[in-house]
């Protein structure tokens, strides 16, 4: 008995790691390149202890999903900004030559990073946990030992990002001093803003009546056409060195679509949520269409990219249909009860 309430206690910060690392890493770098099957241990670290230190911090203070964006942006400059250092380094992956860099700051890359961890490393996952786990939705998973300790293996992840992976890829950089300072200061000032600003409107009317939200084929269909639409904006195809409209626009306007495509969608989702038959379908149709073209994205680089990325897909479609019938299923049971 002792074992099963162990495991009931532990099943959902479990589930969050992993779902965060696969979401985050290995459903969309892994499938380009495969060696960052080598960095898994890290990346349970720096991603799982990452987002579990978010979600955990955001239901202790009441928060909402404005709080998870703002957290998420803190976290992007943690990992991008003083752990890669890939938002400043000319070199690394080659971000400087994606579109703009100016003031030393790959500002098209750093566009980019912010649509694929806020929503990939953050939202997502984040929303499969709550519906595997809909009875621990607002709770927090960890005591308070439990939330220092992952806060450390958070920042442990970090440090082995700067000392191991940017070592290794881009030897001998280091940032401006400048850089680290003001990446310092927004991350503090993000999440002071995240967890002290619980008055931030997230709580939307729910369910309301003047709303409807499409049918969840068309929620999915959406889904997976903006996020392949920001993608091949702010990214080259497969992690390679061709941008799909990097000789049709200029930098800046690379940016701008790229925005113009990620912020009406989210508004969009926004809009959709509050409707009165907006349902756990729709947000598996939802998840499944980012989910989809972001792997899709990532099968354009060789034929073993595509190889990889088809069989990504299949387990990513099964394990949502598995979701899915769960889903319904507890439904049904619940209706059962209530007659």
């Amino acid at each position: 008995m002792t074992g099963r309430l162990n495991w009931r206690r532990i099943s959902a910060p479990w589930a969050l790691v992993l779902l965060t690392t696969a979401c985050a890493e290995l459903t969309f770098t892994a499938v380009a390149v495969p060696e960052t099957w080598l960095l898994l241990p890290l990346l349970l670290v720096m991603y799982g202890a990452g987002v579990l230190l978010i979600r955990e911090a955001v239901v202790r203070v009441g928060g909402g999903w404005p709080s998870l964006v703002l957290l998420g942006l803190a976290y992007e400059l943690a990992e991008d900004g003083l752990g890669l250092q890939a938002l400043t380094s000319p070199r690394m992956y080659g971000a400087a030559d994606w579109g703009l860099r100016f003031l030393g700051l790959n500002w098209t890359y750093w566009e980019s990073q912010i649509g694929v961890h806020v929503v990939l490393s953050i939202l997502v996952p984040i929303a499969l946990v709550d519906m595997l786990f809909p009875h621990r939705r607002n709770r927090p998973y960890l005591g308070r030992g439990g939330f220092v300790g992952i806060g450390a293996l958070a920042f442990v992840g970090v440090v082995g990002l700067r000392t191991i992976v940017s070592a290794i890829v881009d030897p001998g950089y280091q940032m401006p001093w400048s850089a680290m300072v003001v990446f310092t200061a927004l991350i503090i000032g993000l999440a002071v803003l995240a967890l002290m600003g619980v008055a931030l409107p997230h709580r939307e009317e729910l369910g309301r009546a003047d709303r409807r939200a499409p049918r969840p084929g068309v929620v999915g269909f959406v889904s997976m056409y903006l996020t392949m639409a920001f993608l091949t904006t702010v990214l080259p195809l497969g992690l390679g060195s061709t941008m799909l409209l990097g000789d049709m626009m200029a930098p800046v306007l690379l940016l701008v679509v790229g925005a113009m495509t990620a912020v009406p969608f989210g508004l969009v989702v926004l809009r959709w949520r509050t409707a009165a038959n907006w349902s756990d379908r729709h947000r598996i149709w939802l998840i499944g269409g980012i989910l989809v073209s972001h792997t899709a994205f990532m099968m354009l680089g060789s034929v073993l990219s595509a190889l990889l990325g088809a069989l990504t897909l299949a387990a990513s479609v099964l394990l949502l249909i598995k979701l899915a019938r769960h889903v319904a299923q507890r439904e049904i049971q619940a209706n059962t009860v209530l007659v």
